[in-house]
């Protein structure tokens, strides 16, 4: 990616200071959803990476990843498998706890969303402590998956995220970078 795409996808992610908490720093991405021109070079960076290789799922995290994920799955023409918030799936799943920045939540996946042995790129907006990415590799492992790559527009490089999927032989690829959270 060129230094002058990293400015514009930088610019096009609106901070919001004291949210969801005094001293956070949140990383809104609904900005760059909007413009048009910013989304459409976001994913198209996300997909480069992979272009020519076979990638048989796509798989977001609600609810950012699933914007993000759905585009980078139709540019590589693989399938999506959306991992939900617990009770949000109709069929027979496969639950994982996770922690989060601020506590511990669950998500889930449908048993049948990936065969054993499916190539699996991980995709969402963010990846901060990691708690949830790692959730979700432990997820599609469980079903079978091989996750090949997680990538995400931003990363917050001091809450150690990139660290914890790259220690589960995970390759990590992100956009933009920001200081502080």
């Amino acid at each position: 990616m060129t230094p002058d795409t990293q400015t514009y996808l930088t610019n096009a992610i609106r901070s919001i200071p004291d949210y969801p908490k005094p001293g956070i720093i949140f990383r809104d991405i609904t900005t760059l959803l909007g413009d048009a021109r910013a989304f459409r070079r976001a994913v198209d960076e996300l997909v480069q990476p992979y272009a020519g290789l076979k990638v048989d799922k796509i798989a977001g995290m609600e609810a950012r990843g699933f914007i993000l994920g759905g585009a980078v799955a139709h540019q590589l023409s693989a399938g999506f498998v959306p991992i939900r918030k617990k009770g949000k799936l109709p069929h027979e799943t496969v639950r994982i706890a996770y922690s989060l920045e601020y506590g511990v939540d669950e998500m889930e996946i449908h048993m049948d969303a990936v065969k054993p042995g499916e190539k699996v790129i991980l995709v969402d907006d963010l990846i901060a402590t990691g708690g949830t990415a790692v959730g979700a590799v432990q997820l599609l492992r469980q079903i079978g998956a091989d996750v090949v790559s997680a990538c995400f527009v931003i990363d917050l490089p001091e809450l150690g995220g990139r660290q914890k999927l790259e220690a589960l032989g995970v390759e990590v690829r992100t956009l933009v970078e920001f200081e502080g959270h």
